[in-house]
């Protein structure tokens, strides 16, 4: 009897796995279950907000399709495509570049970005300039990617090529192995390297490895899947005509397309050193003023490096780099008090923001703020007109933007309200602070990941067999 009982709650207990993970094709279901990975490009939190380019790409097709949004998180590429495989999702949407091997076994859709492979060192060491100098170095990959695919492919003209197989989630953990000496080198997208590049300047791009790859979701190779990749594809090349993806791109992406390596050292220096100290008083600012701190922190970085006794030549002063005039305006008595400085300079930018013309929105809304916190309202309305003029959009930041510099050309300024700017200046400012705050974006992130196994595809260089190969 007992033993009955036993087989009767199995075949319970597998029917209620098999019931849940069973999904109704998504035409005929009222939740979108998609599959990704916790990385900065596709899916992460900003405190308790969800975000990522797939996960709002992701939500806006589930909102076109009046669906809930769920999703699922795979910690590795081979974990996301078995969870696809055994039907726990309707669709993989991951920063997935397109390729033979996954195309033979589930439906991808039309594509919505691209992206490079990038062979990556630690800048200093030695450099390979052909595919050829990858043979005898210690190179590292995420298993499951694309990559392998192009690695194998190789071999017939490499044959002694080698390369190590990270199970990892992105190319942070390769990034980071690159930036401690345990590899010498790796291959990267060029989409998670622009961002990642930030958090470890030490790594540059060596060469190009192969030709640029579309980036797909990929559906179930089954029938159903092949149903919803017509709705997919509908709603993606939509989103291309609207330029919705190029908004989101712009959104998640954007504020690291203007970076300096050279900028990104110094700031991660001055984050160990000296943000410790000032931090607690930026974030009790920034939540008086119902900002966030790291673009409060950001701001005050690029003014004066939080420096709260800083000068400069043209008379401002203290932590925000407040004038005279507008600290008399703001109630700040000592510019060179932090939080009086701090304070006055997050009052100075709500209200920037509050006056902009409400269709401008997010995030083209605070970049403009922040053209205008430097250069002044007028003139950031002078390079809007400019650019309504020129046939841009003056509530897009990136149209502003490429107009800004224009107010220091005497055959445009003397046409404008406001005259001579330093618009040049402006774009850099607004550029540095987006960059500063995208990388403390970054450092935040919760470490969600698990230390990736190693495994090993070929014989490997003979300097490191029998070596202990260290892993995160």
């Amino acid at each position: 009897m007992l033993r009955f009982l036993t087989l009767i709650l199995a075949v319970m207990h597998l029917q209620g796995c098999f019931d849940s993970s069973a999904l109704a094709p998504i035409d005929a279901s009222e939740e979108l279950v998609v599959v990704t990975r916790n990385t900065p490009t596709t899916y992460f939190f900003e405190g308790d907000r969800a975000s990522g380019f797939d996960y709002a790409l992701a939500k806006q097709f589930a909102r076109q399709h009046d669906m809930r949004l769920r999703v699922k998180v795979a910690f590795s590429l081979p974990e996301l495509f078995e969870m696809l495989e055994q039907g726990e999702a309707h669709i993989a949407a991951a920063g997935l570049s397109k390729s033979t091997e996954r195309d033979a076994q589930f439906h991808p859709s039309l594509p919505y970005l691209q992206q490079q492979a990038l062979v990556v060192y630690k800048s200093g060491l030695l450099r390979p300039h052909a595919l050829r100098d990858m043979v005898g170095r210690d190179l590292i990959v995420i298993a499951g990617s694309a990559h392998v695919e192009s690695l194998a492919a190789m071999q017939s003209s490499l044959p002694e090529l080698t390369w190590r197989e990270i199970h990892a989630a992105d190319s942070l953990e390769l990034m980071q192995l690159v930036t401690d000496g345990k590899a010498e080198l790796a291959i990267v997208d060029s989409i998670e390297f622009s961002i990642q590049q930030r958090l470890f300047p030490r790594v540059v791009a060596a060469l190009e490895l192969g030709e640029p790859a579309p980036l797909v979701w990929y559906l179930p190779g089954t029938p159903a899947g092949a149903k919803s990749k017509v709705l997919v594809d509908r709603f993606i090349k939509a989103a291309q005509k609207s330029g919705d993806i190029a908004q989101l791109e712009r959104l998640h992406f954007g504020r690291f397309m203007h970076a300096s390596r050279l900028g990104s050292l110094v700031f991660q220096r001055k984050v160990r050193d000296d943000l410790p100290v000032w931090q607690p008083l930026i974030e009790t600012v920034a939540t008086e003023y119902q900002m966030d701190w790291k673009l409060l922190a950001a701001i005050s970085y690029q003014e004066s490096h939080w420096d709260p006794v800083a000068r400069s030549r043209t008379g401002v002063r203290g932590m925000m780099m407040l004038t005279q005039a507008t600290a008399s305006e703001l109630g700040v008595d000592d510019r060179t008090d932090a939080a009086q400085s701090l304070r006055g300079g997050a009052r100075f930018l709500k209200d920037l923001h509050r006056r902009l013309p409400p269709d401008i929105e997010e995030p083209d809304r605070t970049s403009m703020a922040l053209a205008a916190y430097t250069i002044g309202m007028g003139h950031l309305e002078d390079a809007r007109v400019l650019t309504e003029r020129a046939g841009g959009d003056p509530h897009l930041w990136p149209d502003v933007r490429a107009h800004l510099p224009k107010l220091q050309n005497s055959s445009v300024y003397t046409t404008t309200r406001y005259g001579f700017a330093e618009g040049g200046q402006a774009v850099t400012y607004v550029d540095n602070i987006r960059h500063y705050e995208g990388i403390l974006k970054l450092q935040s992130m919760p470490d969600q990941r698990i230390s990736p196994p190693v495994e090993i595809h070929g014989l490997l260089p003979e300097h490191l067999r029998g070596a202990s190969l260290p892993i995160l």
